[in-house]
């Protein structure tokens, strides 16, 4: 399947006209700069642009809550500012974001409310 296809898909059964799908798909795409890529095979993207899909695909549902596992695993710079662009935006629309990562760039990140780490299997509030 394509870029737009694997974010298209999940739309499907929502019952929207396919056109309005697709646009909001190409949409989301675009957003995390994969334009260029929209008919590319998911087999043939760098991992940092399955990456980039992945979230796109998660984000063209609207949801309040998002999950993020290392967000920012895989992606180099320039794409790793626009995902945490992307993120500030969606924390300042009033989303819940839960992040699970190593990258240290979180620990200084301005949208964080709160910051718990887990050192030898205990939480521990920041």
């Amino acid at each position: 399947m394509s870029a737009l296809e694997n974010v298209t898909l999940p739309l499907l059964p929502s019952g929207f006209p396919f056109a309005q799908i697709q646009k909001e798909a190409i949409a989301a795409l675009d957003r995390l700069g994969m334009s260029p890529k929209l008919h590319t095979p998911a087999r043939l993207l760098s991992g940092g642009e399955q990456q980039r899909v992945a979230i796109a695909r998660a984000l063209v549902h609207n949801p309040q809550l998002i999950l993020a596992d290392e967000p920012t695993a895989n992606l180099d710079a320039k794409n790793r500012e626009v995902l945490l662009n992307i993120l500030s935006d969606l924390r300042r629309d009033g989303k819940t974001l839960l992040i699970a990562t190593h990258d240290p760039i979180f620990d200084s990140w301005e949208s964080s409310d709160r910051i718990i780490e887990m050192h030898d299997g205990v939480l521990e509030n920041r």
